[in-house]
Formats: structure tokens, C-alpha cells, sequence
């Protein structure tokens, strides 16, 4: 299974080469100010992308869909399985997708850090092959340019607990690319820079179905 990793495209989508593949996994951020106009802009481009599997979840930019949580239904196309704190099998490969970032409450999203996050990733399973969430967990792939880090303390308990195999996420530009642990590949896919120049390709992992 040939697995095409994007987010933080940022309204700049189109602007992306896509490489072929069998699932694309957008990991949030699609929008930058989060209108209807912008969501809509992005589904109808990433609906008709000819992977066969989609899947999209939410970032932090993306108050559309916060907002309409209640409508989700009629906004996703048919063709884009979106996950928020689910799940999909696609040819026995588990993947589950939260949008959630630790935060103040200002962006879309957000949780406190502490109980208030660590209730939607303890809802993660067990059987997770791929974990997709918008944000990093903490110390992998979380550094600002300031050497700050902003990932999730209780993400990266719950993913080493678990010892998942594989986590997908973005929202750190300026941190892209791929680090691999004993147990984990972590996966920042974050299609822009820091400047919003769209120069990080799309990330490829072929995965080896059991």
C-alpha cells in the first residue's frame, strides 16, 4: 500500500505535484482563515484526487468545519473519509484521525493540555496502524525556529504506550519530515514552510500489508 502524506497546504493545494498512490492522508490545515469558500475550495480539489482512498482530518485553521460539526455530513463529499476521533479499515490497514491541538481556545480544535487532550487520544485503539492528528507529539518534530517545543506531552505518552507503528501529523512547518524510532515512524507532512512557500514535497511511505 502506497501511502501519499500532505497538510498544512494552507489554500495552496493546488500548487502541490501529488504523486500516485493508493490512500493520500491530508492531516489538517487545508484552509488558513477557515471560511466556507476556502473548506469548499479544498474538498472539491481533494475529492477529485484519483486515489482510490482518501482521508482527511482537521487542523487548527480550519473553523468551518468546527463549526458545522453538526452538518459534517453534508459538507464531506462522498469520496473523503474524514476522521474525528474515528476510525477506517482499508485493505486491514487501521487508521484513526483526531484533529486536536493542545491550545488556549482561540484556534479551531483546541484542547487544554493535561485531561482535557488526553481524553481524545486515550480513545485511541490498540489496533492502530497509522495515527493521524494535526499536531506533533511532544519532542518529535515539534521545534519551532526559537527551539521551542509545542507537541503533546500526553500524545506522545499515549503513542509510546501503545507503541503504534506509524504517526502521521503537521502543524509544525518548519520541522518536516520523517524520524524513526524502535517502535514508531513519525511522519510531519507539512506541504509549507515557515514562509508559506510550498517546497516540502509530499512525504510517500510504503506500507507492507500482513
Amino acid at each position: 500500500m502506497k501511502i501519499i502524506c500532505i497538510s498544512d497546504t494552507h489554500n495552496k493545494h493546488r500548487n502541490l505535484d501529488i504523486p500516485e498512490g493508493d490512500v493520500i492522508v491530508h492531516a489538517g490545515d487545508f484552509t488558513e482563515n477557515g471560511t466556507k469558500a476556502e473548506t469548499f475550495n479544498f474538498l472539491e480539489w481533494f475529492s477529485e484526487l484519483p486515489h482510490k482512498h482518501k482521508i482527511l482530518i482537521a487542523g487548527n485553521h480550519d473553523f468551518y468545519l468546527e463549526k458545522n460539526r453538526a452538518h459534517i455530513d453534508a459538507i464531506i463529499p462522498n469520496k473523503i473519509n474524514y476522521l474525528m476521533d474515528s476510525g477506517i479499515c482499508i485493505e486491514n490497514v487501521n487508521f484513526w484521525g483526531s484533529p486536536f491541538t493542545p491550545g488556549d481556545g482561540h484556534w479551531a480544535f483546541n484542547k487544554t493540555r493535561g485531561s482535557q487532550i488526553s481524553h481524545h487520544w486515550n480513545i485511541i485503539p490498540q489496533n492502530t496502524d497509522f495515527l493521524i492528528t494535526h499536531g506533533p507529539p511532544f519532542g518529535i518534530l515539534d521545534e519551532l525556529d526559537n527551539k521551542h517545543h509545542i507537541g503533546c506531552e500526553k500524545l506522545e505518552k499515549r503513542i509510546r504506550d501503545l507503541k503504534l507503528k506509524h504517526h502521521l501529523f503537521g502543524h509544525v512547518h518548519n520541522d518536516y519530515g520523517i524520524v524513526r524510532t524502535k517502535t514508531t515512524v513519525f511522519i510531519n507532512s507539512a506541504s509549507l514552510d515557515e514562509k508559506y512557500r510550498t517546497i516540502n514535497a509530499p512525504l510517500i511511505i510504503n506500507h507492507k500489508q500482513s
